[in-house]
Parts: C-alpha cells; sequence; structure tokens
C-alpha cells in the first residue's frame, strides 16, 4: 500500500524534496503538525439523516454545529459516533479518536443553542490525528482523490460529511436552496468506504451512491464468487481501498480452511476484477491451538471480548487495534488495547478463542 505524506513547507521545492528523501530514509525531519485556517460556522445549515433534522451535542451537553471550510462541510465526530451506536475515545498520547464496539452510554442530551450565528471562526486541520474504527485506522480523500485531515474547533475533532457518509454507509446530498445537508439509506457493513458501480466480473449485484464506488463488501463477494468459496469458509486478512496509479482499488487476501490463497486487485468504481492471484501450494491446512482442521471462525467482537476479559476496567472504546493474520499457518486476531496507561497486545486463535500470546507495557 502506498502512503503519501502532504506537508507545509517555507520553500516550494527544497524543503518538500528534503521531507520526501527523509520519508524514503525512514527519519522522522519533517514531524505532522497542526495548521490553523479560517473557517465558517454555520448553525443555519439543517443536517438530516434517514429523513430526521438532527443536532449534534458535545460531551457537556452545548450544542455543535456544522463547520464550513474550504467548500467542505464538517460534522462533530463524536456526535456521529453517538449515530454509529458506537464508543468514541479520545487518546491524548497517540491523538487517536477511536469509535468501537456497541455503544454502552446513553447519547448527549442538550438545550439548543438558537443564539449562534453564522460566523468565520479560526479551526486547526489536525493531520496529526488518527481516526480508528473498530481496529481499522481510517484515512479519508475528496472526490479528486486528495487526502482531507479532521478539524479541531473548540475542543471538537470535525470530519468531512463525506467522509461521514462513508462511515455510515449513507449516501450525500446538498440542497443549496435551503441549506441542507441530507445522508440517508445505504447498508452499514464496516468502517471502510461504501457506495455503487455496475460490476462487470460477476453477476452479484452491486449498490450505487453518488461518489461512484460499490461497497467493500460488494468487492469482497465479487471476490469470492469468482473464487468458487462461500463466506463461510473464507478467512480474510486484507481487505481495504486504496490508491494505485490514480484510481481507488480494494485490494482483497483470503484464505480458505484447506489452505488455499486467493489475491485480488478489484476496481472500486467498476467492480472489474483487476488482478487475482491463486496459490494452493505449499499451503498448510488451516489448524487451531487444538489441533483440530479449522471450520468456524469467532467474530471480531467476540475476539475482542475475550482480550476485555484479560484488562478489568477496559471497554470496546479502549480497543486500539482488532485484525486479522496469519501466525504458523493457523489464523489468529491481534488485539491491542490502551487502558490506564498501559498498552496491552493479544495473539487470539481465530478458530478456538484461546489466547495465544499476552503482553502488557506502559504506554509511555
Amino acid at each position: 500500500m502506498r502512503t503519501f505524506f502532504l506537508r507545509k513547507t517555507v520553500s516550494r521545492f527544497a524543503l518538500p524534496l528534503l521531507c520526501f528523501v527523509l520519508a524514503l530514509s525512514g527519519l522522522s525531519g519533517c514531524a505532522k503538525a497542526a495548521s490553523t485556517v479560517s473557517a465558517r460556522l454555520r448553525p443555519d445549515m439543517s443536517i438530516v439523516i434517514d429523513g430526521s433534522a438532527r443536532d449534534f451535542y458535545n460531551a457537556s451537553g452545548q450544542e455543535v454545529h456544522p463547520i464550513l471550510y474550504d467548500g467542505t462541510t464538517y460534522l462533530p465526530v463524536r456526535a456521529i459516533g453517538e449515530l454509529m451506536g458506537k464508543n468514541v475515545d479520545w487518546n491524548q498520547t497517540t491523538k487517536t479518536v477511536t469509535l468501537s464496539g456497541s455503544r454502552t452510554a446513553a447519547s448527549t442530551a442538550g438545550t439548543p443553542d438558537t443564539a449562534a450565528k453564522t460566523a468565520d471562526v479560526a479551526a486547526e486541520i489536525r493531520d496529526d490525528f488518527t481516526v480508528v474504527v473498530d481496529g481499522v485506522t481510517r484515512t479519508f480523500a475528496d472526490a479528486n482523490g486528495k487526502t482531507v485531515y479532521p478539524l479541531l474547533y473548540s475542543g471538537s475533532t470535525y470530519l468531512p460529511v463525506r467522509a461521514v457518509g462513508e462511515l455510515m454507509g449513507k449516501t450525500v446530498a446538498w440542497d443549496g436552496g435551503t441549506s441542507t445537508v441530507t445522508l440517508s439509506g445505504g447498508l452499514v457493513t464496516d468502517a471502510d468506504s461504501f457506495s455503487g458501480g455496475t460490476g462487470s466480473e460477476t453477476n452479484t449485484p452491486v449498490s450505487t451512491a453518488p461518489n461512484g464506488l460499490i461497497s467493500l463488501e460488494d468487492a469482497k463477494a465479487k471476490a469470492l464468487e469468482h473464487a468458487g468459496v462461500t463466506a463461510g469458509d473464507a478467512f480474510f486478512v486484507e481487505q481495504e481501498l486504496d490508491w494505485d496509479d490514480g484510481r481507488q482499488i480494494y485490494e482483497i487476501e483470503f484464505y480458505t480452511a484447506g489452505g488455499k490463497e486467493y489475491d485480488y486487485e478489484i476496481d472500486a468504481k467498476t467492480g472489474e476484477i483487476l488482478e487475482f492471484d491463486y496459490d494452493a501450494e505449499h499451503m498448510p491446512s488451516f489448524t487451531g491451538s487444538d489441533g483440530k482442521p479449522v471450520t468456524t471462525i469467532i467474530t471480531r467482537e467476540k475476539a475482542q471480548e475475550i482480550a476485555l476479559g484479560k484488562v478489568p476496567g477496559a471497554n470496546a472504546s479502549h480497543v486500539t487495534k482488532c485484525k486479522t493474520d496469519m501466525e504458523d499457518g493457523r489464523p489468529v486476531y491481534e488485539v491491542e488495547i490502551v487502558y490506564n496507561a498501559m498498552e496491552y497486545d493479544f495473539e487470539i486463535d481465530a478458530a478456538t478463542g484461546t489466547i495465544l500470546e499476552m503482553d502488557a507495557d506502559r504506554n509511555d
């Protein structure tokens, strides 16, 4: 996966070249930093989600309003997390916003701020903030593929409404006549990009959306159908939206319980399978820690529950990573929990739920 870093510079040529060289050499001479920008507070803007007008409140019950910056509407992440039914955690040490699990606290109630007026405000572009949704680190791009970062204003973190639509699996529309942003429809599958397209490789139907992308679930379904593998027989070790040669693609890799490996690159707009690789040689059959053949895989939620059971007081909001991997021919979940100044790392057998490894270190 390619990663590109955009930096503000004093010199238009010399320092960007230096940053590029340092990035290639693994040095950290060009650190991320906040940039102050002028944005527009828009209390006059209406946000309608699935037919209902919504107001947003911070943790203290104060109403927070949409922000307009560079032609894009931004919405508060914590309030969106409430609407998604997820716990929202802020880690000051790592500057990470985490949305995870099933929400354990009630949504915040507050009093509408009817005195708020449209005004220019100072906000910060925070390219040093990380957004993690259900264990997956998320990055966001505008319609042209340019990376966009969270905004920080008055203690609240904001994301572009297009990114919010991706997280919620909803299409986004703008009515300039009424100053209304509408988020509607869609099927929430995971915290990955969602959308449409028409598909060309298989008969698997795909959903449609204004940004023209098929959903991750559609891409996975196409790969499985092409491979002739059922969802219950597949263990996905990679499933992400990426950029390659100026176009968005889904990179999908999965194994079967019989030890076969499949790799796919799928055009995120058309659903076309661009590359396909299949390897059945030298791949061990999957067995669990009990020595028995793998026939079922525990869910991501179950793996988190097992790990949290070893960290008294921690809950789903403290899970900073939960991903699938292969270890010695065995499918595993790697779970990371940051709680009470400690970092806990688990490796859990995905077939049996057995904790294979557990480490704990101070999170300095």
